[in-house]
C-alpha cells in the first residue's frame, strides 16, 4: 500500500471516529514495515511477530535478535500476529508451536501483550496458554470465532476478545452468541485487514473505517448504544496497547 493510498485510509478512518490503530506483522520482515508505519503516522502503533502460516520458515537465532530489537521501539505495542493455524497447516503443528512459545516467551520479556490466531486449534492453544499460567494485559484473541465459555476461559488467564465483520455476516450466529455472552467491557473491534468486511461492505477490502459497523453490531448483540461500544472498546485497546516502560 502507498503512502498516498495509507494516508486516504487514515483519513476515512478518523472522520468515521475511528482513533486507534494497530499494524501487525506476520514475518520479521513485515514486521519491520508496520514499525516504520506507526513511526510515520499519529496514532498507529505496531505489532511484531510471525504468524503460524510463516512458522516454517522462523529461525531464532537467524531471526529473533532482529524482532526482539524491534520490541524496543516506542511505537510496537505488541507481538503479533502468533498463534496455530490447523486448518490451513501452511506449517508444520509442531513448527506452529514451537514458534508460539518463542513469541510468547519474548512477549512476557518485554512485557507487552500478543495478538493470537487461533484457526481449529482452540484446545491446543489453550492448553498451552493456561499452561504457562495467567498474566496481567496478556493479549487479545484476534477474529473470534470459539464459544462464549471458551472466551470465559481465555479473559481469566488476562486476554481479551477482538469481534471482526464476521459478526454482521448472516450466518455468524455462533459468532453473535459468543459475543453476547461475554462482557463488553472485556472486547474489542478489529478489521482483519484486507478480509472479513462487515455488512454492508462485504467483498471490499476491509479497513479500519469499516469497524463501525462491527461496533455497531456488537452494541445491537449487548442491547447498549455505538457510544457505550466505542467507551468500552477504546479502553480495552489502551489497556492493552498502551506503551510501557521496558
Amino acid at each position: 500500500m502507498g503512502e498516498g493510498v495509507l494516508s486516504d485510509v487514515l483519513s476515512r478512518a478518523r472522520a468515521a471516529g475511528v482513533e486507534r490503530f494497530l499494524v501487525p506483522g506476520t514475518t520479521p520482515v513485515d514486521s519491520a514495515q508496520a514499525v516504520a508505519i506507526a513511526a510515520a503516522h499519529d496514532g498507529v502503533s505496531a505489532a511484531v511477530g510471525v504468524h503460524p502460516h510463516e512458522a516454517k520458515d522462523f529461525d531464532p537465532d537467524r531471526d529473533g535478535p532482529g524482532l526482539e530489537a524491534m520490541t524496543l521501539v516506542p511505537q510496537v505495542a505488541a507481538v503479533g500476529e502468533v498463534g496455530l493455524d490447523f486448518h490451513y497447516d501452511l506449517s508444520p503443528r509442531g513448527k506452529q508451536v514451537e514458534v508460539l512459545e518463542w513469541m510468547l516467551d519474548l512477549a512476557r520479556r518485554r512485557g507487552l501483550p500478543v495478538i493470537l490466531h487461533n484457526r481449529e486449534s482452540g484446545p491446543e492453544l489453550l492448553a498451552l496458554l493456561e499452561r504457562l499460567g495467567p498474566r496481567e494485559n496478556a493479549g487479545v484473541f484476534h477474529s473470534f470465532t470459539e464459544t462464549a465459555e471458551y472466551g470465559r476461559r481465555v479473559l481469566a488467564l488476562g486476554y481479551r476478545v477482538s469481534f471482526s465483520g464476521m459478526i454482521t455476516f448472516r450466518g455468524a450466529d455462533n459468532v453473535r452468541q459468543a459475543a453476547a455472552g461475554l462482557p463488553i467491557d472485556a472486547l474489542l473491534v478489529e478489521t482483519d485487514s484486507p478480509y472479513l468486511a462487515p455488512v454492508p461492505y462485504r467483498g471490499k477490502r476491509c479497513e479500519p473505517a469499516f469497524v463501525v459497523e462491527t461496533a455497531k453490531k456488537l452494541g445491537e448483540v449487548h442491547g447498549v448504544g455505538l457510544d457505550r461500544v466505542a467507551e468500552a472498546t477504546t479502553a480495552n485497546y489502551d489497556r492493552l496497547f498502551a506503551r510501557r516502560p521496558a
